[in-house]
């Protein structure tokens, strides 16, 4: 499966921006997706998750209440829809399919990232 993230742009303090995962193939339902974010200097972190029907969904403490994870899996595409952004979101997001381990996603696809920049 190939995977292309947009929607990424440079907000205000407190503003939404919502983050699109378009997949290729036939395949897209069978994977759990994920998002995860990388800000300068630091290391790339888990974000949100969702299972293949979107039974179950997992968030990082950071972004809990704030960011919402969906899919459409007729459409091939996750969302993040991101609230209530804060200077600390600031970061490339990445889109990853693959599958639960125990408790955690585990990416086995990556797509390119997309840039989120938060201002005060």
């Amino acid at each position: 499966v190939q995977l292309q993230a947009y929607g990424g742009g440079s907000v205000q303090t407190g503003g939404s921006l919502r983050l699109s995962c378009a997949a290729s193939g036939r395949t897209f339902s069978s994977y759990a997706i994920g998002w995860f974010r990388q800000a300068p200097g630091k290391e790339r972190e888990f974000v949100a998750t969702i299972s293949t029907a979107g039974g179950t969904i997992k968030y990082a403490d950071s972004v809990k209440g704030r960011f919402t994870i969906s899919r459409d899996n007729a459409r091939n595409t996750a969302y993040l829809q991101m609230n209530s952004l804060k200077p600390e979101d600031t970061a490339i997001y990445y889109c990853a399919a693959g599958y639960f381990r125990g408790s955690r996603m585990a990416p086995d696809y990556w797509g390119q990232g997309t840039l989120v920049t938060v201002s005060s």
